[in-house]
């Protein structure tokens, strides 16, 4: 669509806000910026010809025709409902993207889920790559997708799109989307489970119109239904394999004709459901027709991206792994199912969303808990509930030093060949200022606690 003249207000600053303006000031419209702090990129996008403004931004809505809302921005934020209720067109930076293609555009392949967007996507992009493709992983990731839709810098994007981006979108349909999981989470932002299943399924926009694939988890029953809607839909599963489907048989990773692709017990991070992860991104890249040999060499050389199953150190005979991206239950279960005998190190912020299934699943091979963070009660109490023999040490201190209780509360409680495991089933900003902190103070604290043991 053409945005010359077109007047819009960008809500939000930072990396998304900043990158639609940019982009939209490009195309010629008129843009007007409003965030509640003031900030350096504010008086930035002044001097490229934006109009700035540091407040609610609700008086300006009556000179709007679209709102481009940042990341932040649930449906019931009075800006976001304002604009709704004015018949405003209310959308993401990722859906500006799309409606900014122009001919030649690089088309897009897109993961959606509860959890495991980023490993999969970055699996898809290394595929890609080691077919010879232009690519990059983006989206809810890397650079903004409004920066990369030039033909000359890539002949496909991997695209991570979280329920937040899918939500605020109407008109974007990648090519071909995958649908890892679901479970509950972001209930809070979407206010109902619905709501956030509705947000989700906007992945398969293209597909449900008969013009692109869909990629569906068979393992999880709810995306199953859903991809059983779609005509054509590819379903990958751990649990076996079909013809026309990608599977595992016999330890193998197979591709919908049954060709063996990698051993799962090669796949980075452990787990099953990296493995399904890895399904996922092949299916979606031998859609897009990546050759076999490339989506084997991707997966072969793929490097795991920080804070997910990745070992910190083992210190006498106790392994520490840091999973601090299990920011929910859903992904929590996966973490600590790939191991036999746990420590736990879990809390933080719940988001509303219900812990007793998580510690019912995994109460047989916890060895011990150490809770921290606003919600440990929560946690505290399902335990008391479905594992009252595992012994749980509570940690209350919430500065700096409170990784180094943690860490050294679970080494008290860990035996030689287990693992004290950072899967905290919770958000991380009620105590770090993102999951990567919380997992860089863990990572710090076990490194300090190597030095003590061996000193």
């Amino acid at each position: 669509m053409s945005y010359a003249g077109r007047r819009v207000l960008v809500a939000g600053a930072r990396m998304a806000g900043a990158a639609s303006a940019r982009a939209l000031l490009a195309a010629g419209a008129e843009v007007t910026v409003v965030d509640a702090n003031a900030m350096p990129a504010l008086e930035e996008l002044a001097a490229a010809g934006a109009r700035t403004v540091v407040g609610a931004g609700l008086d300006l809505l009556k000179e709007q025709q679209d709102v481009v809302v940042s990341p932040g921005f649930a449906p019931h934020h009075p800006l976001a409902a304002a604009a709704v209720q004015q018949g405003l067109d209310v959308y993401s930076e990722p859906e500006l993207a799309w409606r900014l293609r122009g001919p030649g555009a690089p088309p897009w392949l897109a993961i959606t889920g509860t959890n495991g967007k980023t490993t999969t996507v970055t699996m898809l992009a290394a595929m890609l790559a080691a077919g010879g493709l232009r690519t990059a992983a983006l989206g809810n990731i890397g650079e903004p997708l409004v920066d990369a839709q030039s033909p000359e810098k890539y002949d496909v994007l991997a695209v991570e799109l979280s329920s937040f981006q899918l939500y605020w979108s109407s008109r974007m349909a990648p090519q071909a989307g995958a649908f890892l999981n679901l479970a509950d989470d972001h209930l809070e932002w979407h206010g109902t489970r619905e709501h956030y299943i509705d947000a989700k399924t906007n992945v398969w926009r293209a597909a449900r119109a008969g013009a692109g694939g869909a990629v569906g988890n068979r393992d999880d029953a709810l995306v199953a239904a859903l991809l059983g809607q779609i005509a054509g839909g590819i379903g990958f599963t751990t649990a076996g394999w079909d013809p026309g489907q990608f599977g595992l048989v016999d330890g193998v990773l197979v591709d919908a004709d049954g060709n063996r692709i990698i051993e799962a017990a090669a796949i980075r991070p452990p787990g099953t459901h990296n493995v399904a992860n890895a399904l996922a991104a092949a299916a979606l890249a031998r859609w897009f027709g990546v050759p076999l040999d490339a989506v084997r060499r991707g997966l072969a050389g793929y490097v795991p991206e920080p804070h997910r199953n990745a070992l910190v150190a083992t210190v006498d005979g106790v392994a520490y792994v840091d999973d601090s991206k299990a920011t929910n239950p859903h992904a929590a279960v996966g973490s600590l199912t790939a191991y036999p005998r746990v420590v736990w190190v879990a809390g933080g912020q719940l988001k509303g969303v219900d812990p007793d299934d998580l510690v019912a699943t995994v109460a047989d091979r916890l060895a011990g808990a150490v809770l921290l963070g606003v919600d440990r009660g929560l946690i505290r109490a399902a335990l008391a509930r479905h594992a009252p023999q595992v012994p749980v040490v509570e940690v209350s201190t919430t500065h700096d030093g409170a990784m180094d209780e943690v860490v050294r509360a679970a080494a008290g409680l860990a035996g030689s060949g287990d693992t004290v495991l950072l899967a905290p089933a919770a958000a991380s900003k009620d105590m770090f200022a993102s999951f990567e902190a919380r997992g860089h103070a863990f990572a710090a604290a076990v490194r300090r606690l190597g030095t003590q043991e061996t000193s």
